[in-house]
């Protein structure tokens, strides 16, 4: 039986504006990680995709015998996610030739399904409840999804919906901004929110990658995948080094 202090301490972080500087890093990495071993290193999507997965699988395995919140392992956890998603996406996409539509239009109704099954099973979905292995799996399955989901988003915006990388970074950036003046100013359910903003943060990420590791004809700017990929996480380390971070606390 779980104690009162195991009730009221979850394994995931408290959301402060630094998580989400911090999740946006983890999302622009995932995309031009997942590029740089699926294009770059061309092992392909699925192969890309079963490599990050069984990295995934791993990290998940490690926070969840974890008996406390880890950082690093945390944000570990949270770029094979999305690194797994952007190459999930991709061969959804492009190899399977379901399109962006079609695959944002699936992974919305996993995303949902998964949502409401751990709504139904545990009674909340709110991240201060992540405490116990089943909220957990839970939890990190849900990421999985909002990951893949927001890279098939990011595409389609910047692609099929004709935006450009700078026009698509845009309009996730104020609908970021919308999420966030409705937190401040309505009643809006914060858990809501919270998962609204978790799953645009990805295609923001996905874009703003897109825009530094892609040929100047396609409107990027030709960064290195490598040379891009060391230095998000060099960041991401220097975030997680100088701010420590707390873990999400049940509201009184």
């Amino acid at each position: 039986m779980e104690t009162p202090a195991q009730k009221i301490i979850s394994k995931v972080p408290e959301v402060t504006l630094l998580f989400w500087i911090l999740k946006i890093l983890a999302t622009t990495l995932g995309e031009i990680g997942g590029d740089a071993v699926s294009m770059s290193m061309k092992l392909g999507y699925l192969v890309s995709t079963l490599i990050f997965g069984v990295i995934f699988a791993i990290l998940v395995i490690a926070q969840i015998r974890a008996n406390k919140f880890k950082p690093i392992l945390y944000w570990m956890t949270i770029i094979a996610t999305t690194t797994v998603g952007t190459t999930m996406a991709d061969f959804a996409d492009r190899s399977l030739g379901i399109g962006y539509a079609g695959g944002s239009l699936i992974l919305i109704t996993f995303l949902l399904l998964s949502l409401l099954i751990w709504y139904k099973d545990l009674g909340s979905i709110a991240i201060h409840t992540v405490n116990s292995p089943k909220s957990e799996i839970y939890y990190w399955l849900t990421i999985m999804f909002s990951q893949t989901l927001g890279t098939a988003l990011g595409d389609w915006s910047a692609d099929t919906a004709e935006l450009g990388y700078k026009g698509a970074a845009i309009v996730f950036s104020v609908l970021l901004a919308v999420i966030a003046i409705a937190y401040f100013r309505t009643k809006i359910s914060s858990t809501v929110l919270y998962w609204t903003a978790f799953v645009l943060t990805r295609p923001l990420g996905a874009v703003v990658g897109d825009f530094l590791d892609k040929p100047i004809s396609k409107g990027g700017l030709a960064v290195s995948r490598y040379s891009a990929s060391f230095i998000l996480l060099l960041l991401i380390g220097l975030f997680i080094y100088l701010f420590p971070q707390r873990s999400a606390k049940q509201p009184h």
